[in-house]
């Protein structure tokens, strides 16, 4: 169960500097450690959800489910979109983005918001693909192109 077929990539890159704003899409964000995504409103959190990620796989079918033709990556709220590995497979595990080190604490799970962004049944149209917050235990930059990879 520790090995994973291959490395994600990062295909999106979104902060938001505050609460009920909407996300700014970004080519490459700064990763403090402890903390959050330096322009995200998470910053100066506990650092148990430095992070939020989102299967790129998922989208099509969130977007089924809540009756869209495609889902835009902002309206979801997670900060990175990432293809080519299970995010779920990371929970608990540390694992990197580009130089970056993380650690996955738990699944992220929408919330009621989900509900404005895709219209009605859009929370349960996102349960169980709602992705993963991280704390970030090595910061650095993180960049679109980004390799994800497990640590050993």
């Amino acid at each position: 169960m520790a090995t994973l077929p291959r490395p994600g990539r990062v295909e999106w890159i979104g902060v938001r500097p505050a609460r009920n704003t909407p996300m700014r899409e970004v080519a490459e964000v700064e990763a403090g450690t402890g903390g959050g995504l330096v322009g995200d409103r998470y910053r100066g959190g506990s650092g148990k959800r430095g992070v939020t990620l989102i299967q790129a796989e998922h989208l099509p079918v969130i977007a089924a489910l809540s009756g869209h033709a495609s889902v835009e990556a902002s309206l979801l709220r997670r900060n990175l979109v990432v293809s080519g590995l299970p995010l779920i497979a990371l929970k608990g595990r540390r694992f990197r983005i580009g130089n970056v080190l993380l650690e996955g604490t738990d699944a992220c799970d929408p919330c009621s918001r989900m509900e404005e962004a895709l219209g009605p049944g859009g929370y349960n149209a996102m349960r169980g693909m709602g992705g993963l917050c991280a704390r970030i235990l090595e910061g650095g930059a993180i960049r679109l192109g980004d390799a994800v990879t497990a640590e050993s």
